[in-house]
């Protein structure tokens, strides 16, 4: 991991964007007890006084099945830290024995009291149809819940979806100009 230091005398600034298209979270974790859970892409940076590990799970369901939602890192200290939430984000206060059921992919994080485990969809038709998945993550409170509307590993696969084909055809999809487009662009194979 990378660290930055001033050795000079005064304040200095240094700035940290986010790595795709989505919301930067400010986490405070002095106030949420020292500790907080993320999607392991999602920690962007943090203040001295926070370390950043593994949070291992000890649920078998999670290890089996979890997808890209298995392997989560932990935020502990007392300091401040940066996550990364692609596309939208959403905040969700969950009561003590309150639910919320949710795509893995879509969780960037949660404070230390949810309790987190993987649980199958089912039924015939979700098995065959259900196009993102066959689990969904189970997030139970009391605490306080990230969600966000496009993972980079969706953001990543429709870009490659929309991206020319091989032999350099592009399918035109999403533009009203479909291919007069490529034509305007000096590409005149068809």
């Amino acid at each position: 991991m990378t660290a930055f230091y001033n050795d000079l005398v005064g304040k200095r600034n240094v700035s940290f964007a986010s790595p795709y298209p989505g919301k930067i979270l400010p986490i405070d974790l002095s106030a949420l007890g020292g500790k907080f859970i993320c999607q392991k892409d999602a920690f962007l940076c943090a203040a001295k006084g926070v370390s950043v590990g593994i949070e291992f799970s000890k649920k078998l369901g999670r290890g089996l099945f979890g997808g890209e939602g298995f392997i989560m890192q932990k935020l502990e200290g007392d300091g401040m830290a940066f996550v990364h939430a692609g596309g939208t984000m959403a905040k969700k206060e969950l009561l003590a024995g309150e639910t919320l059921k949710v795509d893995t992919g879509c969780i960037v994080g949660f404070t230390q009291g949810v309790d987190y485990d993987i649980e199958f969809v089912g039924g015939i038709k979700n098995t065959i149809f259900g196009g993102e998945g066959l689990f969904f993550a189970k997030l139970q409170g009391p605490g306080t819940v990230y969600i966000q509307s496009l993972p980079f590993s969706r953001l990543a696969g429709r870009v490659l979806a929309s991206a020319p084909q091989a032999g350099g055809k592009n399918r035109g999809e999403g533009s009203i100009l479909g291919g007069i487009g490529d034509i305007l662009d000096g590409d005149n194979r068809f």
